[in-house]
Parts: C-alpha cells; sequence; structure tokens
C-alpha cells in the first residue's frame, strides 16, 4: 500500500535514516516526529484532572473544559473528553495491559500521598529485581505503576 505523500508521515526526506535499510522499506517516523505524550480518554474529566492535579501536585496547562494537559519530567499527561461520535473507542473497563510508569524516589511517601487524597493502593508493594513498585488506579481505573529503583 502506497501513501499519498500529502497524507505521508514519512516526509521530512531521508535525514537521519540509517543507511542500512533496504531500499522500498518505510523509513518510519522518526524523520518527523516532534514529541511523544500520553493521552487518557475519559467521560469524568473533572474527576481525573483532580485526582491528577491532587496525584502530582501540579496544576494542569492547558486546561479546558474538554482538554487538560499536565507536564511531568518531560513528559505531556492529556486527559480529554473524546468526542460523542467515537466515545466507545475508549470505553474499556481496564487498562489492559497499558501503564502510566512514574520512577519515584520515596514509594512509602508515594503510598501515603494516594491514601490520603483517597485512592490507596489496593495491595501491597512489589520487590522486583530492579527495585520495588506498587499499582495503583485513576478515578477511570487507569493503572499507574509507581517504582523506586534499588537504593546503590
Amino acid at each position: 500500500m502506497t501513501i499519498p505523500s500529502q497524507h505521508s508521515v514519512f516526509q521530512g526526506g531521508s535525514q537521519g535514516v540509517p543507511q542500512d535499510v533496504p531500499q522500498g522499506v518505510p523509513q518510519g517516523i522518526s524523520p518527523s516526529l516532534s514529541e511523544a505524550f500520553v493521552a487518557l480518554a475519559s467521560t469524568q474529566l473533572d474527576l481525573q484532572v483532580g485526582f491528577y492535579q491532587a496525584f502530582l501536585a501540579i496544576a494542569p496547562r492547558p486546561h479546558t473544559p474538554t482538554y487538560a494537559e499536565f507536564n511531568i519530567s518531560g513528559l505531556r499527561l492529556a486527559i480529554f473528553t473524546p468526542n460523542v461520535h467515537n466515545a466507545a473507542e475508549f470505553s474499556a473497563a481496564s487498562s489492559g495491559p497499558m501503564s502510566l510508569c512514574l520512577e519515584i524516589d520515596d514509594l512509602a511517601g508515594a503510598i501515603a500521598h494516594l491514601t490520603a487524597i483517597g485512592h490507596p493502593p489496593p495491595q501491597e508493594s512489589m520487590h522486583t529485581s530492579h527495585g520495588q513498585e506498587i499499582y495503583a488506579y485513576d478515578p477511570d481505573g487507569n493503572r499507574l505503576i509507581l517504582h523506586q529503583s534499588k537504593r546503590e
């Protein structure tokens, strides 16, 4: 399938394309990719924004009646109200395999904070080969993995 150039995400020439990629193979989006961010759809925008504002202790910028965005250590977390015509696309009952992973310095403090804002993690923290982590959930059931690396 050929993508017409006026609709192509592959525009931008061969700048930054590895030389060992065979001719005719799509080069990926890296030449035209300017940034990436995570977006969560929610029909409870105010509740979600309130949770993330309390949890992260930062205000969303921008913040409109249908969209809010938090900037967290180089990650943009966007929360939006889906259009009525495509709301079913975003109505999953659980996170499935996708998680918002946040590396933190003080797991015990983060657990205490989640508990204080009314969203205590449902289970104990886990010791893993790479540190300690806990699963928590936002008001829509999106999984958060809070991870604290092993101290050296």
